[in-house]
């Protein structure tokens, strides 16, 4: 890359197009910026430091990371329409312009435009998708922000942080339960990212950041409007999924949860907005739901939502996707609802894939299945990887059955796979369904795991096997 794409791409002060552009930036009464921060009498460099973050936010290398996650995560236009493989271009024009705004503390971030997601247990979860520029400046600042903040949260967190996983949240959880904390505390926050209080997130953030333009920054990305079709609302609370900022906002809020629940000397994970606190007694977990409701409210200015937590057995509760079972050597299992959504999840696969190859099939299929596994690594419980490699072959042995159609052809094609003439005619003949003939010998015998095998068909039980984590 020449140096001219390099200053495009990361700020360098090239002159640039004035004004807003196709993008649609709104920076206000920008100038030239301001000149980096450096220690005066009185203060020290450290202070000196922390009221020059902007400064290390539009810093070269920084903005170049932040760009390269950008395009990685690829993610759809914003309300502007401006698309990830456009933002080249755009910065080689308008970045001067948008990085004076910057330093100067008058950069306006666009309205995010109001995705609505289905949540697998009903209801939506609303996303606020920001425009490409805004993505790229939220990253920049994350950045630097999240070493700042992320050397203090508590180690019971684990979502959305460098080095953690939900791997890690539910061995942690596994773990608690296995030392005789057999009662958990659910807790659910009842629509935790819409209701987040601006007021007290920005007291907390600026607990460690000095930096006024930061601030300021920050509030403004948290009360961009919600454009949906076409008509934007304000927003006095909440901190809508979708940008790169988001999570680490939720877990400075939630830290000081996090405190609480430690001063208190209780066993807890949280992942996110889900907490899971673990007792030995359901009298003690009473007491504790009771407490951390109380504190929500008065500190936090949130609601748990009595729907969706409880206070139970840890081996009648879902974590993440996860299940337990049993107590003394308690194992980790694929939670039920996650199971029964892999196989819608591969029903609509399928159904997208009508007309298609067995090949294509298979290959659309696989990503999926990879990742799941992936996810589900820690599982100890096996059956359930078995049950649905059958299941996923039967489905895919069923499509072959119906794209036969006619008893010749379905004859041919089991003759073709080693079966006499004779059983592949009268089992193309039997008059059953494509279901039952896809789970009958003669299928199983014709297209046989092996068969899936060299097709290239992803395992879950040989995929589970290679994955498995430690217990």
């Amino acid at each position: 890359m020449d140096d001219d794409e390099a200053q495009g791409r990361t700020g360098a002060d090239t002159p640039g197009a004035a004004g807003a552009g196709r993008g649609g930036r709104n920076p206000t009464g920008a100038g030239g910026g301001a000149e980096p921060s450096t220690a005066t009498a009185g203060r020290t460099k450290a202070e000196a430091a922390a009221e020059a973050l902007m400064e290390q936010v539009v810093e070269r290398g920084n903005m170049w990371a932040a760009y390269e996650r950008v395009l990685r995560n690829k993610g759809a236009p914003g309300p502007d329409g401006l698309r990830v493989q456009d933002l080249k271009a755009w910065l080689q024009a308008h970045w001067p312009t948008v990085k004076a705004a910057l330093l100067g503390g008058s950069y306006l971030p666009r309205e995010v435009r109001a995705v609505d997601i289905p949540k697998p247990d009903g209801g939506v979860r609303t996303l606020g998708v920001p425009s490409v520029v805004d993505r790229l400046i939220q990253q920049a600042l994350l950045q630097i922000l999240q070493p700042i903040f992320d050397a203090g949260f508590s180690q019971s967190s684990y979502g959305f942080r460098p080095g953690r996983s939900a791997q890690q949240a539910v061995q942690a959880a596994r773990d608690h339960v296995r030392s005789g904390r057999g009662w958990v505390v659910d807790i659910d926050i009842a629509k935790f990212f819409d209701r987040v209080n601006h007021d007290a997130l920005m007291a907390r953030v600026a607990r460690k950041v000095k930096d006024e333009r930061v601030l300021k920054l920050i509030r403004r990305f948290l009360e961009a409007g919600l454009m949906r079709e076409g008509l934007v609302q304000q927003r006095q609370e909440g901190t809508p999924q979708g940008g790169p900022l988001s999570p680490l906002l939720s877990n400075i809020v939630l830290e000081d949860l996090d405190r609480e629940l430690q001063r208190r000397g209780h066993a807890f994970v949280r992942y996110a907005d889900d907490a899971n606190v673990y007792l030995r007694t359901a009298k003690a977990a009473q007491r504790a739901f009771a407490a951390i409701g109380h504190f929500l409210g008065s500190r936090l200015k949130l609601q748990i939502n009595p729907a969706k937590s409880a206070v139970a057995r840890a081996s009648t509760r879902d974590f993440l996707g996860y299940g337990l079972i049993g107590a003394d050597k308690a194992r980790l299992k694929v939670a039920a609802g996650s199971v029964q959504r892999l196989r819608q999840r591969v029903k609509d696969v399928l159904r997208g894939s009508r007309g298609q190859s067995l090949q294509a099939t298979i290959e659309a299929l696989n990503p999926l299945l990879r990742g799941w596994v992936s996810y589900f690594k820690c599982a100890q419980v096996k059956d359930v990887w078995q049950e649905l490699d059958g299941w996923i072959r039967r489905k895919l042995r069923s499509r072959l059955w119906r794209r036969a159609k006619r008893p010749y052809a379905r004859a041919r094609m089991l003759m073709k796979q080693g079966l006499t003439e004779e059983r592949a005619w009268r089992s193309a003949t039997n008059g059953r369904g494509a279901w039952w003939n896809a789970g009958a010998s003669h299928m199983n015998h014709a297209f046989t795991k092996s068969f899936f095998d060299r097709m290239g068909l992803v395992s879950l039980v040989d995929t589970h096997r290679r994955f498995q984590c430690s217990t």
